[in-house]
C-alpha cells in the first residue's frame, strides 16, 4: 500500500509541475521590476550613475572605513598582535587569510559591485534618449572611469582577477566570464577605459554642486598613477610606462587651480567648510552632515575616551591609535605633526586626529558623530609625490628633489638638500631620494589608505634586505626582519597540547607542510614551535648583519631559515 500511494503521490506531483509550467512557474514577480524596463528615460539612467558612485562608500570597498585591506596590513595603524588569533579581521594584519574568510568574501564582493553597476549601465545607455549628447558622453566616461579605479585596486590586490566588462544576465554566461586573466589583460583594459574617459568631454574641475564625480584632473591622476605602478612593477615595457606616468601626472598637475601647494593650507585640505572649494582636492566620496545613513563616522571612531578635540562623540573606547614607528617618522617642527596626531592622556597614547569633524550634530540626543568629513580619494600632494618618484626611477633626482621640496615647504620644513646637509638624523635614515619620497608620503598621507599600496610599489622581495634580532626572553622569542618588509618567524615554547593548531596554522601560512627542521623537542611536555606571518613594517635602520642561529637553549638553524623566507617570498 505505500508503494502505492508513493506511485500516486509521485504522479500527482508530476502533473502539478506539468500543469504549473505555464501558470506559476514561469510567472514574474509581480513586486520586481525587469532591469530593462526600469531604465528608461535620461532621469533613470542619472539615477543609476548615481548608485554607482554610492557603491564606493562601503567600508567593504574604498570608503572611509576600508582600512582592513588597507592601512591595517602596512606599518601606520596600530594594531593588537596578540589577538591576530582572535576573529577573521586580524587575519589581514596577521598575512594569516584562510579562504573562508568572510570579510574577505564581502571585500571582494563590495569591490566588484560598482563594476557590475557600470557595466550595467554601460549596457543600457545608449538606448535611451538625452537632451544633451555630450550628457550621455559624459556619463559614459564616468562609468569607465570608476571601473577602471575599482580594476586598479583590484589587481594589486589580488593579481590575476575576473575581468568583466559586460552586463551578465545569465549563469552561463557568469561561468564564461569569471574565470581570472593576467593582470597585464586587467592593466590594458584599465588604459583603454581611462583613455576613453579623457575623450569623453569631462570638466577639468567639477564645481562644488558636483564634487565626488570625475573631472578630467581625476582621469590624468589615475592614468598617472596606474602607468606609474605598472613602470615600477612590471619587466615589460617599463621606459615606455615610465615615461607614460610622467606626461599624465604632469597633465594632472597642470589642471591645478592654484600657484603653489603652500597656498593651501594643510589643514584646509580636511576642514569640512570647505571641502566643496578646497582646490587640492581631486577626487573625494562625499559624506553628508548629520545625515544617519550618509555622514561621516570616521571622527567619532578615531576619538577616544575623554578626548573632544575632534568631534563631539562622548567615546567609551580607545579610539584608533598609530605605530611607534610612524610616531618615529614626523620630523620637529613638522606642521602636519600636530594636525594629523594627538596624545590622549586618558589612553597615553597617540590617535589619529586627521580628520575633525568640528560641527558633527546632534542627531541622537547629547550624542555627536554624524560627520561631513569627506573621503579623499586623490589630491595634489599625492599627485606631486608621484611625480617625483617617477623622475627618480628615471634618474633624475634634481627634479624629484623639486617636487619633494613643494610638499616640504608647505609643511614648513627645510628643503631637501638643507636637511642633508645639516641633520645626521635625516641623512641617515633617508640616504636615497626614494627613501626621501617614502618618507613624504608617508608623513603627508598617513591614514589615507595609501601606505600599502605605496610599500609594494617601492620595494619587491629581491630588493628586501635582512638583518637578524635575537631577544632574550621568557618565552625564548628570535624575530628575523626584513629592511622592508618584516617577516617574522618566533621561536616560542608552547605546551604540546598548543603544538598542532600553531602547527596547522604555519602549514596553511607557509603554503608548505611543516619543516621539519625548525622542530625541536625540548622535553616531553615542551616543544619549540615556529610561527611565521607577514607585518610590513620598515626593520631597524643600520647596517645589516648575516644571517646566523641564535645562541641559547631554542637553536634555529641559519640555513633551512633562509631557504623558509626565500620560498615564502
Amino acid at each position: 500500500m505505500r508503494r502505492n500511494i508513493s506511485g500516486i503521490l509521485g504522479l500527482v506531483l508530476l502533473i502539478g509541475l506539468g500543469g504549473c509550467s505555464k501558470t506559476f512557474i514561469n510567472q514574474s514577480n509581480p513586486e520586481a521590476v525587469a532591469v530593462d524596463a526600469g531604465y528608461k528615460t535620461e532621469a533613470d539612467i542619472t539615477a543609476g550613475v548615481y548608485s554607482v558612485y554610492q557603491a564606493l562608500r562601503s567600508s567593504n570597498c574604498v570608503g572611509e572605513g576600508a582600512s582592513t585591506w588597507t592601512d591595517d596590513r602596512s606599518d601606520d595603524i596600530n594594531t593588537t598582535d596578540n589577538q591576530s588569533n582572535n576573529g577573521e579581521p586580524f587575519q589581514f594584519t596577521a598575512f594569516a587569510l584562510v579562504a573562508s574568510n568572510s570579510y574577505l568574501k564581502s571585500h571582494w564582493t563590495a569591490l566588484y559591485t560598482p563594476i557590475g553597476r557600470a557595466n550595467m549601465i554601460l549596457s543600457l545607455i545608449d538606448g535611451i534618449s538625452f537632451a544633451n549628447a555630450d550628457t550621455k558622453k559624459q556619463f559614459i566616461g564616468e562609468m569607465k572611469f570608476v571601473r577602471a579605479y575599482m580594476y586598479f585596486n583590484l589587481v594589486r590586490e589580488f593579481g590575476d582577477v575576473p575581468l568583466v566588462t559586460e552586463r551578465i544576465t545569465t549563469l552561463s554566461q557568469a561561468d564564461q566570464l569569471t574565470a581570472r586573466v593576467k593582470r597585464d589583460t586587467v592593466y590594458a583594459k584599465i588604459i583603454a577605459d581611462l583613455k576613453d574617459a579623457l575623450n569623453s568631454g569631462l570638466p577639468n574641475v567639477q564645481p562644488a554642486a558636483t564634487k565626488g564625480r570625475v573631472s578630467m584632473q581625476a582621469v590624468n591622476a589615475l592614468l598617472g598613477q596606474v602607468y606609474l605602478t605598472m613602470g615600477a612593477n612590471l619587466d615589460a615595457n617599463k621606459p615606455d610606462n615610465l615615461a607614460n606616468a610622467k606626461a599624465y601626472l604632469l597633465a594632472a598637475y597642470n589642471l591645478k587651480t592654484f600657484a603653489n601647494l603652500s597656498d593651501v593650507a594643510y589643514a584646509d585640505v580636511f576642514d569640512v567648510n570647505k571641502k566643496s572649494t578646497n582646490p587640492e582636492i581631486i577626487w573625494q566620496i562625499p559624506y553628508k552632515q548629520g545625515d544617519l545613513t550618509y555622514s561621516s563616522s570616521l571622527a567619532k571612531n578615531n576619538q577616544p575616551k575623554g578626548e573632544t578635540l575632534i568631534s563631539t562623540f562622548l567615546s567609551q573606547g580607545s579610539g584608533n591609535t598609530l605605530t611607534n614607528d610612524l610616531l618615529k617618522e614626523y620630523e620637529t617642527g613638522d606642521l602636519r605633526t600636530n594636525f594629523s596626531i594627538h596624545f590622549g592622556a586618558s589612553i597615553n597614547k597617540y590617535y589619529i586626529s586627521k580628520f575633525r569633524d568640528i560641527n558633527p550634530g546632534t542627531v541622537v540626543s547629547n550624542q555627536g558623530g554624524y560627520g561631513g568629513n569627506d573621503w579623499i580619494l586623490i589630491r595634489y600632494a599625492d599627485i606631486i609625490l608621484n611625480i617625483a618618484e617617477v623622475y627618480d626611477l628615471l634618474g633624475d633626482d634634481a627634479t624629484a628633489i623639486t617636487y619633494i621640496n613643494m610638499v616640504r615647504a608647505r609643511a614648513q620644513r627645510p628643503d631637501y638638500a638643507t636637511m642633508m646637509a645639516t641633520d645626521a638624523g635625516y641623512a641617515s635614515k633617508y640616504p636615497t631620494v626614494k627613501l626621501a619620497i617614502l618618507h613624504e608620503r608617508r608623513v603627508e598621507l598617513a591614514f589615507e589608505h595609501h601606505r600599502w599600496f605605496d610599500l609594494i610599489r617601492f620595494f619587491n622581495a629581491q630588493q628586501a634586505r635582512w638583518t637578524i634580532s635575537i631577544r632574550r626572553a621568557r618565552p625564548t622569542t628570535t624575530t628575523l626582519r626584513c629592511r622592508t618588509f618584516r617577516p617574522r618567524i618566533f621561536i616560542t615554547r608552547y605546551p604540546s597540547s598548543s603544538t598542532f593548531s600553531i602547527r596547522r596554522r604555519c602549514t596553511r601560512i607557509l603554503g608548505t607542510s611543516w619543516p621539519k627542521a625548525l622542530t625541536q623537542s625540548q622535553s616531553h611536555d615542551q616543544k619549540v614551535v615556529a610561527f611565521f606571518y607577514w607585518s610590513a613594517r620598515a626593520a631597524p635602520r643600520g647596517s645589516p648583519r648575516p644571517l646566523a642561529a641564535p645562541r641559547g637553549p631554542s637553536r634555529l638553524p641559519a640555513a633551512p631559515v633562509a631557504q623558509l623566507l626565500n620560498r615564502a617570498i
